[in-house]
């Protein structure tokens, strides 16, 4: 089973206009449908996922060939644990989006861009926060 990224999903950039306000209806929409796409896409993987455990799980007689499936099984799970927690980050994009706060830094409340949230649309700080973030956790590893 693949991983699902942002990379997959086929989505125009946005062009702003100048003198266009930002996260405006527009591009809220814009956000809202990469998101809502991506969720869907990730669900679609997590129930493959699901039929496939339940398809192929087999009871080998081969010790090797049972931990090689065991093995493969466990690579999917992991995955698709990835995957759930990102659906919530998601989730939690699209109600910031309901709300009126998309697009703006938890930390500082500047606006995070509209690049970088096409390149992570569940972006919550922008990128000097994340970055300051980043420099402290390498600093306490």
């Amino acid at each position: 089973m693949a991983d699902i990224s942002l990379k997959d999903l086929d989505f125009t950039p946005y062009k702003m206009k100048k003198g266009e306000e930002y996260m405006n209806k527009k591009q809220l929409d814009h956000f809202s449908d990469i998101l809502l796409k991506w969720k869907s896409e990730l669900m679609t993987e997590v129930d493959r996922t699901v039929h496939h455990m339940q398809d192929d799980a087999a009871n080998f007689p081969d010790p090797n060939d049972r931990a090689t499936q065991e093995e493969e099984f466990t690579l999917e799970l992991r995955t698709r644990d990835r995957e759930r927690k990102l659906i919530k980050k998601i989730d939690d994009s699209l109600k910031l989006i309901e709300l009126g706060d998309y697009g703006f830094c938890e930390a500082c409340g500047i606006e995070i861009g509209i690049r970088r949230l096409e390149a992570r649309p569940t972006a919550s700080k922008c990128i000097d926060c994340k970055t300051l973030d980043e420099t402290r956790e390498k600093q306490y590893a």
